[in-house]
C-alpha cells in the first residue's frame, strides 16, 4: 500500500457512510482534508503517519474512517451544554496549531519545552478542542474550565501493563480513550509511580494514545526507552514527542538518549 491507495480507501469509505463531505489532498504534505459541505468544518489526516501504522495493522483504516465520521458529526452540532459537557486536558506538541482553521485561538497552557496543554469537550467517541469562541459560548471562565478539566482527568481510570527487561521496569498506560498521554498531568499518579521506582523515573508520551513510564536501573534501560519512544512516535496518529522526561517529584525534565542496544522487540502497544 502507498499514500495514494490509502487516500483512496479512506475517501471511498467515508463517502459511502455520508454524502455531506468534500475532500482535498495536499500532495506536498501528504495530508488529506475532509470537510462538511454545510459549514466547512473538518479534519486533516497526516497520511504518512497513518501509512506507517497501517502496514502493521490493516484495521487502522477503519479506525480513521470512524474517527472522521464521528468528528464531522460533532462539528455539525452547534450548541454544547455547559452543564453536561465533559472537559479534559489534552497534551500536544508545541508545533501543534494554536488556532482553528477559522483563525480562532485555542485555549492553551504551557507545559514543557516540548509540549503544551489544550482542552477538549468530550463526546464519548470523539472530542472538540476548546477555542476562545467555544469557551465564551460555554459561559465559563478560563480558570474554572481548567480546574474542571484537571478534576475530570484525576477521575479517569489508570490501568497499567508492566514489562521487565534486563532488570528495568516499563509501565504502559493505553486505554485508547484519547487521554492516555494526558495522564502525565495527573501529578498524584506520577508521584505514586515515583514511590515505586528504584532507579531513575522516565516518562514518555510519544503519541496521544500511550503513556510510558520507565524505572531505569541501568544503561540498558535508557537505551530501550529511547528505542521505544522513537518507534511509538513514528507509529502514532497524533505524535507528540520522541523525547523522554525525567521526573523527580517536582518537575519534568527532558532527557536526550542515544540508544545503542538493538535487540529489543516491542511487545506492547
Amino acid at each position: 500500500m502507498n499514500i495514494y491507495k490509502l487516500r483512496d480507501l479512506i475517501i471511498e469509505r467515508i463517502t459511502a457512510k455520508r454524502n455531506d463531505v468534500s475532500h482535498k489532498f495536499n500532495r506536498e504534505k501528504e495530508e488529506l482534508r475532509v470537510e462538511r459541505t454545510d459549514n466547512g468544518q473538518g479534519i486533516t489526516i497526516a497520511l504518512s503517519k497513518a501509512l506507517n501504522k497501517a502496514k502493521n495493522d490493516d484495521k487502522i483504516i477503519d479506525e480513521i474512517v470512524y474517527y472522521i465520521d464521528e468528528s464531522l458529526t460533532r462539528m455539525g452540532e452547534e450548541k454544547i451544554d455547559a452543564e453536561t459537557a465533559a472537559i479534559y486536558p489534552v497534551v500536544r506538541a508545541t508545533s501543534f496549531p494554536d488556532k482553528t482553521k477559522g483563525g480562532e485561538p485555542f485555549i492553551i497552557t504551557p507545559h514543557t519545552n516540548e509540549t503544551n496543554i489544550y482542552y477538549a469537550v468530550d463526546f464519548d467517541k470523539s472530542y472538540r478542542l476548546i477555542d476562545e469562541a467555544l469557551l465564551d459560548s460555554l459561559g465559563m471562565s478560563e480558570e474554572d474550565m481548567k480546574v474542571l478539566a484537571e478534576n475530570n482527568l484525576k477521575n479517569l481510570p489508570v490501568e497499567i501493563k508492566k514489562q521487565t527487561v534486563q532488570d528495568n521496569d516499563f509501565y504502559f498506560i493505553n486505554h485508547n480513550d484519547g487521554y492516555d498521554s494526558s495522564r502525565i498531568l495527573n501529578t498524584d499518579f506520577l508521584y505514586e509511580m515515583l514511590e515505586k521506582t528504584e532507579g531513575e523515573m522516565l516518562v514518555g508520551l510519544p503519541h496521544q494514545d500511550v503513556l510510558i513510564i520507565a524505572d531505569c536501573k541501568n544503561n540498558v534501560g535508557y537505551d530501550i526507552m529511547a528505542q521505544m519512544m522513537m518507534q511509538y512516535f513514528a507509529e502514532g496518529l497524533t505524535p507528540i514527542t520522541s523525547l523522554s522526561f525525567s521526573y523527580d517529584g517536582a518537575k519534568l525534565q527532558p532527557v536526550f538518549i542515544l540508544g545503542k542496544q538493538r535487540n529489543y522487540n516491542k511487545k506492547n502497544k
